[in-house]
């Protein structure tokens, strides 16, 4: 049994980016009380960049090099690493992450994707997945692929059920909503236009609905994404629930435009599908503004406002 299972662990994420300085802020702002939070950090980093007002544990994360507000270096990129090596490995409750730089970590030798993949290689077991869902308040968005180039999308009817599939798990075991209703973007414009404009609807999505429904998820049919996300969008400004209760959609962009449009720093990136959840801000390092003290807390807020 961790000695963290009731803690929420914080990374502060890239030392020369916007990480440590909102987390301050965003702690600051919420005054959590002490024995909820573990910061995963460095001393060094967190007094560089501000003053927690509560005297939450740090769990100390060795970092011996300068601190280059803005820069990219491999020194970053392995504490990084390393922060969330450490977060995986005493188990908490939930993993709050700050930015990290993709670039930094390959310059380190850490060749992932991203945090989300960092978190499946440490965290993964029997199998498991961890899945991207972007989340502001009840407008959700699942993206089916990840960080790849739109030319390596690859979709399959298998990989289709089983991400849905684990969705709607999620949806029942965590968020408790016993039938969600999901709405299935295409991957072509106007959704293939019957074959028209592309034959992935016809050949991948249409069966693999087939067989998400008989097992009674309550999901559509391929929907064209461009005027898929016009009703949840308004629903969202006008403080509404939105007609569905995930957007699933086929790479990155087609996902994150319309939420990040329209909720801006209250979008939060949840992975999900592993033990323990995780939530970051949907936004990056920030570099251009690192060490001005110009960052807003707002996403950091966001993200560990999901957890408690």
């Amino acid at each position: 049994m961790s000695a963290y299972q009731n803690k929420i662990a914080i990374t502060t994420g890239d030392v020369n980016g916007i990480g440590a300085e909102i987390t301050i802020k965003a702690l600051n702002k919420m005054d959590l009380p002490p024995e909820k939070v573990v910061l995963i950090s460095s001393k060094k980093i967190l007094d560089y960049y501000g003053a927690l007002n509560n005297d939450y544990e740090i769990l100390e994360i060795p970092y011996d090099s300068e601190i280059h507000p803005g820069k990219i270096t491999p020194a970053s990129g392995e504490f990084s690493f390393l922060s969330l090596k450490k977060a995986c490995e005493i188990k908490p409750e939930a993993i709050v992450t700050a930015p990290v730089s993709k670039e930094a970590l390959h310059l380190a030798g850490h060749n992932f994707n991203g945090q989300t993949e960092v978190l499946q290689h440490f965290l993964a077991h029997d199998n498991q997945k961890a899945e991207m869902l972007f989340v502001a308040r009840e407008f959700r968005v699942l993206l089916l692929t990840r960080h790849c180039a739109l030319k390596n999308i690859n979709l399959s009817k298998d990989m289709v059920i089983e991400k849905i599939d684990n969705l709607n798990k999620f949806f029942k075991s965590s968020l408790f909503i016993n039938n969600p209703k999901f709405a299935l973007c295409g991957l072509n414009p106007h959704a293939g236009e019957h074959g028209i404009l592309g034959d992935e609807e016809i050949d991948i999505l249409l069966p693999a609905v087939e067989t998400l429904k008989s097992r009674g998820i309550d999901i559509t049919d391929p929907l064209p994404a461009d005027t898929l996300f016009i009703k949840a969008g308004k629903a969202f400004l006008n403080h509404d629930v939105p007609p569905y209760d995930c957007y699933i959609a086929m790479y990155h962009d087609q996902g994150l435009i319309p939420i990040k449009t329209v909720a801006g720093a209250e979008t939060v990136n949840m992975t999900i599908g592993l033990d323990i959840i995780r939530t970051s801000p949907g936004h990056g390092t920030a570099f251009d503004i690192a060490g001005k003290n110009l960052a807003d807390e707002t996403g950091m807020i966001s993200a560990i406002s999901a957890v408690l």
